[in-house]
This record gives structure tokens, sequence and C-alpha cells, in this order.
């Protein structure tokens, strides 16, 4: 059988067999009982008055605001800071730890080979000079940490 004889007879299947399926959807077997439907209309008089429920007396229980004052736009406010702590020879994750710790969450970091590589896994990073020096009082942002990979010379 070629193909293209193939296909004509799949056509003709693809085609024919919707018909042959919806065909079957219309018989009725004569032994199935016949299904009629009535409506009756029913009128219902209301004889009875609901009955009445006496008012009673809630306690309220009245929350005090705990709402937080909002802040006055007029001045903003003073930024947190606090004392840079010596990290230069931690790893750089440790150190990014400390100065965390230290309340500070935002620091930098860069590559202090010169070839502009980013810290993608600080733990395998030694942090080789730190900006600004310990003990001074530091910023969200601040804190520069200069890193070398663990293993490449450095002053540790």
């Amino acid at each position: 059988m070629t193909s293209s004889s193939r296909f004509r007879v799949r056509s003709a299947i693809v085609l024919a067999l919707p018909a042959i399926v919806l065909a079957g959807c219309g018989s009725r077997d004569s032994t199935e009982p016949e299904v009629r439907t009535e409506v009756r209309t029913v009128t219902v008089e209301a004889t009875a008055t609901p009955p009445t429920i006496a008012p009673t007396s809630i306690d309220r229980i009245v929350l005090p605001d705990t709402t937080a004052p909002e802040p006055s736009t007029s001045e903003p406010a003073a930024p947190v800071l606090v004392a840079m702590p010596p990290v230069v020879c931690m790893n750089l994750q440790s150190a990014q730890n400390a100065i965390q710790a230290a309340g500070v969450f935002y620091s930098r970091s860069a590559d202090a080979s010169g070839e502009g590589r980013m810290q993608v896994n600080d733990s395998n990073w030694i942090v080789v000079a730190q900006d600004p020096p310990a003990g001074t009082l530091i910023g969200e942002g601040d804190a520069l940490l200069s890193a070398v990979k663990i293993g490449e010379p450095n002053n540790c």
C-alpha cells in the first residue's frame, strides 16, 4: 500500500468516525419508560407571625490603639551608625555576617586582584582590605570589602 493510499484510508476513517459516533447517540430503546413532567401550583397562606426577640445588651470590648505614630514628613529619619568591625583575613561570608551582627545589613565587596570578578560564592573569598578601617562609624552600604579567592596570594 502506498503512502498516498494510506493517507486516503486514514482520512476516510477520521471523517467517518464522528458520523458513526453521532448516529449511535440518537437511538432510543422502546423498552425505556417515557418521562413526563407535571407542574402544579400550590398556594400557601401565612398565618403565623414571626416571634419577637427581645433586645439584649452586649458588653463592648475596646482595644487600645496599637498603631505606631506616623513619622513626621518634615524631618527625615537619622541613619543608624555602628562601629565597623575588624574583618580583614576573614572569609567574605563571615565578614558580611559580622557587619550584619553589628547592625548594618548592606555591605559591598570588590575583587582585590583587579580582574573585576564577582563574588558569587562569598565563602570562597577572603577579605584582604576593608574600607573604612575598624572602629569607624558606618551606615548601610558604607562598608567596602576587598577580597581575593581563597588560595590566591594575599596578606593574611
